[in-house]
């Protein structure tokens, strides 16, 4: 059996990084829409500046091999419906833990127009409340609706600790190790897990503040039940750190 693993591509600040060839189509629109195809193409693979890419992140929950399972990252996808001719299929080598985890490819990606890496934000760096960010993924539509096929984008605006972690929101659910988006007709969906937090900051290049972690039980756009994301700049240090190594 095999499982596609869907994970994030990420590079120090020594790379080119966060300037996709096909620019996002951004807009304030408040539900999901259609992603300009491969316009987020740190979606899934790997990078290190050494010019072998071969460092991935993902979840912890989806880095933990299971013995009858042979894992595989697909790279440079869009529509998965279909096969676009861009798509890159690697396996997986080992893995690194911590609250997010890394995997390393059994062979290199091929970097391109259509497969790039994000940049990791500053170490400890914190998004302020409201600040316009942009989840993609592959997620339900809806909840209990049918999952996309084409990659989808929404506009998620960021929710400040204080806030996300209070009593009548997620309350101490939310650690200081997260960061959380949208929370009123506005989040992630069912099968959104491992995908980014995407904010342009204001140099103009896109930095993937998060990681999707957990939505609602209750289900999509519950009100004060804003998508929970891992803070990358939590994990800067051992991030780099990891990919030095590689």
């Amino acid at each position: 059996m095999t499982k596609v693993a869907l994970v994030l591509l990420f590079a120090a600040y020594a790379c080119g990084c966060g300037t996709p060839t096909y620019e996002p189509a951004v807009s304030r629109v408040v539900s999901g829409e259609d992603a300009r195809p491969h316009s987020w193409p740190w979606q899934r693979p790997p990078h290190t500046c050494g010019g072998t890419a071969r460092l991935v992140v993902t979840p912890l929950q989806e880095s933990m091999p299971v013995r009858s399972r042979t894992y595989r990252v697909v790279l440079g996808a869009h529509d998965l419906s279909q096969e676009g001719g861009g798509e890159q299929i690697r396996a997986v080598d080992h893995s690194f833990s911590n609250d997010i985890a890394m995997i390393k490819l059994a062979s290199p990606a091929i970097l391109n127009d259509k497969v790039q890496p994000s940049c990791l934000p500053e170490s400890g760096e914190v998004v302020p409340n409201n600040y316009p960010c942009y989840i993609t993924g592959w997620g339900r539509l809806y909840s209990g609706g049918p999952p996309a096929s084409k990659l989808q984008q929404a506009l998620l605006p960021v929710v400040g600790h204080s806030v996300c972690s209070s009593g009548s929101w997620w309350g101490s659910s939310v650690k200081t190790t997260m960061i959380c988006g949208g929370g009123d007709i506005r989040s992630g969906c069912h099968g959104d897990s491992g995908g980014p937090l995407n904010c342009r900051g204001g140099d103009g290049i896109w930095y993937v503040q998060g990681v999707a972690s957990f939505v609602s039980s209750r289900g999509c756009n519950t009100p004060m039940r804003p998508t929970v994301f891992t803070r990358t700049s939590s994990f800067t240090k051992w991030i780099s750190d990891t990919m030095l190594q590689y």
